[in-house]
């Protein structure tokens, strides 16, 4: 009794009798060891008298015994009433309450005119009803009942309750199965799905639209999959799907298309349009691992390199992918002790105000490992922001560029990047102030430069943040304008003292018309409202020489001047710039140019 009312539950109610019988969609996923065949062999087996019904009360599944003990011809299909005679509107209403999720009841039913009732009882099963013709309906009654409590915490066990998809530890259990039985012409795949953006979500509108989320996307997910594909819900925005089956990893691939395809459209949470994509990462046994936890490893490897290479996409797992992890891991591990080793160190960029005289410095960080040599910013930076050490590693260079500013006159300034961490971390101000004091700088001395990212949340902080290191006289740059956003409401709302204009926009100023235009707009607009502007990336005369004619008030490029360590900046500044410039062979300082006051 208690077998056949799991399997039931399990398999759902099969489209039509028969070995060919294709199995229903279900939610949730039966596990893939269970199938039809099992359902119908125990029908053919057992010694109760069963019957099962769908939802306009016709038949469609039976065991042997109910046949033998009913004499007329039976097939699928046949109604309700033409199996028990008595069967009346009455009973057909209480069927009807069975079946839109009553409990079971016990009732009497004939098998034919003029013979006696006999108990039996009627219980709810998918998609339709289940009837038992037992003298011991009472015991089957609570039977059901206790089986129906074991299902519902079997249930609660296996799935997650938000989403409804199997949980972790369904999800564990079913890839160690799936990988008990393949072989290298039966694969399976293994899909790590991770929500692009959802962290944004959950932030800006709140956990509850970050819930109904994660339920519509695993809605998607779950609509996508195909016969031998399963979706599970690991923790947070992290799904999994097995694969399992013939014609990889052309299926995989297939699979993960269609899932990246699924997330593209918005989801619409109370009336808002809400964008997240997907980034999978794909991994096979026994081609990448045999056992569970190394094919997690390797999906989830795979799917990192999705991440890096853009997100909203796919990527299968390969051993150099693995390789350039473990390089990561030894990189994130030597960066927590650069600072006491003294790797880290700063270069120097001399800013130059047109045409030709040196106004200050902006500090580069850089990193010298002793084994791999100098390693790029873009690289390690990262690691230090997702490590939480750019507060450390940012006090740091603060520190050390006002030191060096102190040793050059007194009228240069120095400027320094800031991380989104850094400026995100709430304690900024304090650290720059103490700075400071401790080194005893003017605040007019020392800028700081920020991205337009920091400030895609116009918070009460961001404002309160800039605004206080306005008042200590530190000077502001908006770094790299141009190249993210560029909102024209930034330079309203925050106290800028200078516009970076981001080199993309100068390498071509000489030929480009709408590099021209547009830097030429920058310029302009800055100055209307009192903000001063700086080139970077200036790298020929050609292009000194346009920036000075449009009223440029700053430039920075190799062309004049490339980093400079902490004792060569002093001797670039005792030679005045028009001789390095003429030592190239060019003579910027001879345009006609009208200095910007």
């Amino acid at each position: 009794m208690r077998i056949l009312y799991r399997l039931w539950n399990w398999l759902g109610r099969p489209k039509a009798l028969g070995a060919g019988a294709k199995r229903a969609e279900l939610s949730p996923s039966p596990p893939s060891s269970i199938s039809e065949a099992r359902l119908l062999d125990f029908l053919a087996n057992t010694t109760d008298v069963v019957s099962f019904y769908d939802r306009d009360f016709r038949l469609t599944h039976y065991a042997t015994k109910f046949k033998s003990v009913h004499s007329r011809p039976l097939e699928a299909g046949v109604g309700l009433r033409e199996i028990y005679p008595n069967v009346d509107t009455e009973l057909i209403e209480k069927f009807d309450r069975v079946l839109r999720g009553g409990t079971s009841i016990n009732i009497d039913l004939q098998r034919s005119l003029g013979e006696a009732p006999r108990p039996a009882v009627v219980f709810a099963a998918a998609n339709g009803i289940g009837i038992i013709e037992s003298r011991e309906a009472e015991q089957h009654r609570r039977a059901l009942a206790e089986e129906q409590e074991h299902m519902m915490l079997l249930h609660q066990a296996t799935h997650d309750a938000l989403t409804g998809l199997q949980n972790r530890r369904r999800f564990s259990e079913s890839l160690r199965q799936a990988l008990s039985v393949v072989d290298e012409s039966n694969a399976t795949a293994l899909l790590q799905i991770d929500l692009d953006g959802f962290k944004a979500v959950n932030d800006t509108l709140g956990h509850g639209t970050g819930d109904t989320l994660l339920q519509l996307a695993a809605g998607r997910i779950r609509d996508t999959l195909q016969d031998g594909e399963f979706a599970y819900r690991l923790a947070g925005d992290e799904f999994a799907v097995i694969q399992s089956g013939r014609g990889q990893p052309a299926e995989a691939e297939r699979l993960a298309g269609s899932l990246i395809e699924a997330f593209r459209a918005p989801f619409m949470i109370n009336d808002i349009p809400v964008f997240v994509g997907a980034s999978i990462g794909i991994a096979f046994g026994p081609e990448h691992a045999t056992e569970g936890e190394q094919l997690m490893k390797a999906a989830d490897i795979a799917l990192y390199a999705a991440k890096q290479d853009g997100r909203g996409c796919a990527r299968i797992f390969n051993r150099s992918m693995l390789l350039l992890l473990e390089q990561r891991e030894n990189l994130r591990r030597n960066l927590r002790m650069a600072l006491e080793r003294n790797e880290l160190y700063l270069e120097y960029q001399p800013l130059i105000r047109a045409p030709a005289s040196v106004v200050g410095f902006e500090a580069l960080l850089r990193w010298r490992h002793p084994e791999v040599g100098t390693i790029p910013p873009s690289v390690f930076i990262p690691i230090a922001e997702a490590d939480g050490l750019m507060d450390e590693i940012g006090r740091w260079v603060i520190e050390e560029a006002c030191r060096q500013a102190t040793r050059w006159p007194s009228s240069l300034t120095v400027a320094v990047n800031l991380s989104p961490a850094q400026f995100l971390s709430g304690s900024l101000t304090d650290t720059v102030a103490q700075i400071i004091d401790a080194v005893g700088i003017r605040a007019d001395r020392l800028e700081l430069e920020i991205t337009e990212t920091v400030l895609l949340e116009q918070t009460v902080d961001n404002i309160d943040t800039l605004n206080t290191l306005n008042v200590l006289g530190i000077r502001i740059a908006l770094d790299d304008f141009g190249t993210y956003y560029s909102s024209l409401s930034y330079l309203k709302n925050f106290p800028f003292d200078i516009l970076k204009i981001d080199r993309y926009f100068v390498k071509d100023l000489e030929t480009d018309r709408k590099s021209q235009t547009i830097v030429r707009s920058i310029i302009g607009m800055a100055h209307g409202l009192g903000i001063s502007v700086t080139a970077e990336g200036v790298e020929t005369p050609e292009q000194a020489q346009w920036l000075i004619r449009e009223d440029c008030d700053y430039l920075q490029g190799d062309f004049l001047g490339r980093p400079l360590g902490a004792e060569a900046t002093r001797d670039f500044v005792r030679r005045s710039p028009k001789e390095v410039i003429r030592q190239r062979g060019e003579e910027i300082g001879r345009s006609s140019v009208r200095p910007h006051a």
